[in-house]
C-alpha cells in the first residue's frame, strides 16, 4: 500500500477542497461489496481517476463486469481488483480486520448486512467503540461556505448517554480530520432549557458538564441547543445564550436517529448541498452511502473516508 501522507492541518471547507486534501494521501484499497451497483461503480470509477482509490471490487464477478460494461467503464475493469465472493460482505470485513484494503463502500447490500459483518469477531475490525455516522454538509447560513457535522442519523437508534458519549468523541475525531483542532459540538435539542420531560435536554446537560471537565479533551461541547441557537449567532444572541459553541456548531449531535436522519436529508433535499458522511469507531472507515445519494456525494464520502484513514 501507499505510504501515507500525514494530512494537512488546515481547516477544509468545501468539498471540492476536501476531494483536493485526499489526492496526496492516496489512492487508498476501496472495497466496494457488492460491487454490481450503477452508482457505487460509477464513484469508484471516478474516484480511481482522482487518484483517490484503487477500488477492489468484490462479488459476483460476472455481474460486476457485466453492469460496468453496460456503464461504459472500461478503464475501471482495466485497473480494478475483482473478487469472486458468495458473501461479499463478510470477504469484505475480513479483508480490512487483515489490512488488506483500508475502506469499505457498500454496494449492492442492505446496510445490516454489511454493519453485522463488520461487528462480527472474527473479522478482527471491531475495536470496543460505537460505531456511529458523522454526515458532512456545506453550511452558507454565516455567510460563507463551511462544512457542518450531523451524527448519528445513519445507526444508533435511540442512544443512552454512555453511547452519546461516545458519539460526541467519535465525532471530534472525524472533525480534526478536517482541520478543526478544537472543534464545536452543540449537543441538540427542541430547546435550551434543561427540562425533564425532555430527555434530551437532560443528557445535553450531562454532556456539557462532562466537556467543562476535560473528558473530551481539545473540544468544546455544549447543549442543549435547538437548531437555530446551533448555527446562527443571531439566534443564540436574542437568547442571551453566551458560549463558543453557540450559533458557531462544527456539529450537531442528535437526540436520535429519526431527528439525524430528518435533519440529514433536510440540508440535502431542502437545502440543497452535497454530502459526505464515514461509519467511525471500527478499524477501517465505513462508507454506507444510501441508495438515492449521487456519484457526487459518493465521491465526497469516499474522500473523506480517505482524509480519516490517514489521521
Amino acid at each position: 500500500m501507499p505510504t501515507a501522507i500525514a494530512p494537512s492541518t488546515e481547516i477544509i471547507s468545501n468539498f471540492a477542497d476536501l476531494v483536493r486534501r485526499a489526492q496526496p494521501l492516496g489512492p487508498k484499497k476501496v472495497a466496494v461489496v457488492a460491487a454490481d451497483d450503477e452508482v457505487a461503480l460509477t464513484a469508484a470509477d471516478h474516484a480511481a481517476q482522482l487518484g483517490i482509490a484503487a477500488p477492489v471490487l468484490i462479488g459476483d464477478v460476472g455481474k460486476i463486469r457485466a453492469k460496468a460494461l453496460s456503464l461504459g467503464l472500461s478503464e475501471l475493469i482495466a485497473k480494478a481488483e475483482f473478487l469472486a465472493a458468495n458473501d461479499p460482505a463478510a470477504v469484505a470485513a475480513h479483508l480490512a480486520g487483515d489490512a488488506q484494503v483500508d475502506l469499505l463502500l457498500k454496494g449492492h447490500l442492505p446496510t445490516d448486512q454489511l454493519l453485522r459483518a463488520v461487528l462480527d469477531k472474527h473479522a478482527g475490525l471491531r475495536t470496543g467503540r460505537l460505531l456511529s455516522d458523522v454526515l458532512l454538509y456545506e453550511d452558507k447560513l454565516a455567510g460563507q461556505v463551511r462544512l457542518v457535522g450531523i451524527t448519528d442519523g445513519g445507526l444508533n437508534v435511540a442512544p443512552n448517554l454512555e453511547q452519546k458519549k461516545q458519539i460526541v468523541e467519535n465525532a471530534i475525531e472525524v472533525m480534526r480530520c478536517i482541520g478543526l483542532t478544537r472543534p464545536k459540538i452543540a449537543i441538540m435539542s427542541a430547546t435550551e432549557a434543561v427540562s425533564d420531560s425532555v430527555p434530551s435536554s437532560v443528557d445535553a446537560k450531562a454532556l456539557s458538564e462532562m466537556g467543562r471537565a476535560g473528558e473530551f479533551g481539545e473540544a468544546d461541547v455544549f447543549g442543549p441547543l435547538a437548531l437555530d441557537c446551533a448555527l446562527l449567532e443571531s439566534a443564540a444572541h436574542a437568547k442571551g445564550i453566551n458560549h463558543p459553541v453557540a450559533g458557531h456548531a462544527d456539529c450537531m449531535v442528535v437526540p436520535s436517529v429519526e431527528s439525524g436522519n430528518l435533519l440529514g436529508k433536510a440540508v440535502k433535499y431542502l437545502g440543497g448541498s452535497a454530502c459526505a458522511h464515514v461509519v467511525v469507531g471500527a478499524k477501517v472507515p465505513i462508507l454506507i452511502p444510501s441508495r438515492v445519494e449521487s456519484v457526487d456525494d459518493k465521491i465526497n464520502s469516499i474522500a473523506l473516508g480517505v482524509i480519516f484513514a490517514c489521521r
